[in-house]
């Protein structure tokens, strides 16, 4: 109880102030308003994981998982080394250089398999992509 009768004392200490309906209905909308923003654009792409193993020598391993907002006859895919919305048939048929996966200065060439593509950079030094 001594406590209480501390509390009691104090100049600053007192109940909570009621709260109106309108201020716990503004609280609620701004609530859901944030959860709202967290959606993505129509078209656009962001990169939800990504890690790196460069446990071998002269070799990293990296793999991405990108959150997508495409369009109708669009699907995730990558271009200029980033993820983005690409037309669904580039997928579909395995034409991965089409979607222009590397960067400016780079070479594209499939994979014998067409489970992927290279990226050749001018000095030599190479970046294999498969898809999953």
């Amino acid at each position: 109880m001594a406590s209480v009768s501390r509390l009691a004392k104090r100049k600053d200490a007192g109940r909570w102030p009621r709260m109106s309906s309108t201020f716990w209905a503004v609280v609620l909308l701004t609530a859901l308003l944030l959860l709202y923003c967290g959606q993505l654009a129509a078209g656009t792409c962001e990169i939800v994981t990504l890690d790196r193993d460069s446990s071998q020598p002269r070799r990293t391993i990296a793999r991405q998982t990108a959150r997508c907002a495409c369009k109708k006859g669009q699907i995730a895919g990558t271009t200029r080394a980033r993820p983005a919305c690409v037309d669904a048939g580039i997928v579909r048929k395995k034409q991965w250089c089409e979607m222009v996966p590397c960067l400016e200065d780079e070479g594209c060439d499939l994979l014998v398999n067409k489970s992927g593509w290279t990226c050749t950079q001018p000095g030599g030094r190479v970046k294999t992509t498969t898809a999953l």
